[in-house]
């Protein structure tokens, strides 16, 4: 009879088994350790440039006009129609130049009535002080008449006195005589206080008549420049810039009526963003460009105030420009803050804020990729701005907005 034989136990599929496990699981650790590949960037659509050690000129920039240094702002003075113009915007004019004319029947008709209460007031004044010089006059004739009465009385009294002594007359007789001597002296201090009453009284009246009419012809006056304003005349030797109105119009007091300007000297005013203007001050240097030429020019007034986000800087002009230079001719100037040393810096990235930080993409030396790395930035101007740290001198960033891979710490730059 066959005796059966034990099976031997099979192996290998376990075997098997275990190291394909394995050999996944060393696959899938490999492959967790690779880095995802870098996305690509057309070389040619970024903005590199190189840190770079040396003088650094901040400065800053921005866009404005040529204003007049000069402007003679001519506006109505009283209401009134425009009646007629006789001159036009660009034409040249001298101060004594008749630019229109205005009407308004209420104005004349103010300054005939101004000149009537004139006249008035002043044969008033007249008549006044004939009426108080004849008032004196009879007061100091009265004073004379009783001078001469009281000198007779004292001297009756006196020979009536010694008559008296004499027995030649009565006591009685020379009693009456020293009462009327006395009485006549009272009565002489009396008119004479009267007449100083009169010469004060006089004054004081034929001044308070002068004042009224001095009033009255200040009024006058004012009436009278009311309708020679109404003449409206250039004021100033120059160009007349503006004249915005027909014929026929009515203006209120205070309307633009005409400006004029004096165009052989103008001045720039820049607008600055009020971000970089903080460092400008009175007297700095700055270049303006008048797209015919680039003049050199001096800072000469900061508004003390921002508009709209920027700041207005006047900045002087010498005399002679380059032709075509005309007002509210449209210029970028550029203001020189001031020079640096021996400083790190590089062009000025997209967005850069100066005393900031914010993350480049440094090149790496000898390969396409470029890794970000944190910037420390100092002081700032319009084309450069200062290294602090985070970067060497020769490294190459990109100055470029990268927003699009702030997601990644690397791109390939193709």
């Amino acid at each position: 009879m066959d005796i059966p034989k034990a099976k031997k136990p099979r192996r290998k599929p376990w075997l098997f088994a275990i190291g394909g496990a394995f050999a996944l699981i060393l696959v899938t650790v490999g492959l967790g350790r690779l880095r995802p590949a870098a996305p690509s960037v057309d070389r040619a659509s970024v903005w590199l440039d190189t840190v770079k050690r040396g003088p650094m000129v901040r400065q800053v920039k921005g866009a404005g006009t040529l204003v007049p240094e000069y402007i003679r702002w001519l506006t109505a003075d009283t209401a009134g129609r425009v009646e007629r113009i006789h001159v036009r915007p660009g034409a040249t004019v001298k101060a004594d130049t008749l630019l229109m004319e205005l009407a308004n029947p209420d104005v004349q008709l103010q300054m005939l009535e101004a000149e009537r209460q004139l006249a008035s007031a002043e044969a008033e004044f007249i008549q006044m002080r004939m009426t108080l010089e004849t008032q004196r006059l009879a007061q100091e004739a009265a004073v004379a008449t009783l001078t001469a009465e009281s000198s007779d009385a004292e001297r009756r009294a006196t020979a009536n006195t010694i008559l008296v002594e004499k027995d030649l007359i009565p006591a009685l007789d020379a009693r009456q005589a020293g009462e009327k001597a006395g009485e006549m002296t009272r009565r002489l201090d009396l008119e004479r206080k009267k007449l100083s009453v009169v010469a004060s009284s006089m004054k004081d009246q034929l001044v308070a008549l002068q004042g009224q009419v001095e009033r009255l012809k200040a009024v006058a006056r004012f009436r009278r420049t009311q309708v020679e304003s109404m003449k409206v005349l250039a004021g100033e030797d120059g160009v007349l810039q503006e004249l915005p109105l027909e014929l026929g119009q009515w203006v209120t007091p205070g309307v633009l009526l005409a400006k004029v300007v004096k165009p052989e000297r103008l001045k720039a005013e820049l607008r600055i963003a009020e971000t970089q203007a903080r460092d400008i001050v009175q007297g700095q240097k700055a270049l303006v460009d008048t797209r015919n030429g680039v003049v050199e020019g001096t800072v000469a007034r900061v508004a003390p105030a921002a508009s709209q986000g920027t700041v207005r800087v006047e900045v002087s002009l010498p005399d002679e420009l380059p032709k075509g230079a005309r007002p509210d001719l449209t210029v970028e100037g550029t203001v020189e803050l001031e020079r640096l040393g021996n400083v790190l810096s590089v062009g000025r990235p997209a967005g850069a804020q100066p005393n900031g930080t914010m993350s480049l993409f440094r090149l790496m030396p000898g390969s396409d990729e470029a890794i970000r790395v944190p910037v420390q930035l100092g002081r700032g101007s319009v084309n450069a701005v200062e290294v602090l740290q985070g970067l060497a001198e020769g490294d190459q960033v990109v100055l470029s907005d990268m927003a699009a891979w702030d997601a990644v710490e690397r791109v390939r730059l193709r």
